[in-house]
């Protein structure tokens, strides 16, 4: 893969078998689960200020594991940088993630400041290696 000019990122594999990454919105880092089912990449709402975003309301209604119906904002125009791959003008869902970081917490893993869900892995080209736990973007 490298050879065909992807970076390569190391996938931490936590106690519910998903799989952490860590990347930097707008310069921060911050800890992510890699959801592929997931159609938009998101971000808690106690997130808004650490990662510097923008938030605007939004008309959407999120769903997922265990939650429907939720509230959500939207932030425009964001940078993200995952190992060495990075993007500009991405945006992100703002909703409320208590229901994941309580599910992650009761396997005792760490709670994560968002998901990195298809929008962003289709960006960026991405190839899993579950053999190796890396992620591969271009």
């Amino acid at each position: 893969m490298l050879d065909k000019g992807y970076t390569r990122v190391k996938l931490n594999r936590i106690n519910t078998n998903h799989y952490e990454v860590k990347a930097k919105i707008n310069g921060v880092e911050g800890s992510f689960i890699l959801d592929t089912g997931a159609s938009t990449s998101c971000v808690g709402f106690e997130a808004v200020k650490i990662f510097k975003l923008k938030a605007k309301d939004s008309t959407i209604k999120a769903a997922g594991a265990g939650a429907v119906n939720m509230e959500t904002q939207i932030a425009k125009s964001n940078k993200i940088r995952i190992g060495k791959w990075k993007k500009q003008r991405v945006a992100l869902v703002l909703f409320n993630l208590d229901h994941v970081n309580t599910a992650l917490t009761q396997h005792e893993a760490e709670p994560v400041h968002g998901i990195i869900g298809a929008d962003i892995l289709r960006k960026g080209k991405a190839v899993i290696d579950y053999d190796k736990n890396c992620l591969y973007l271009k």
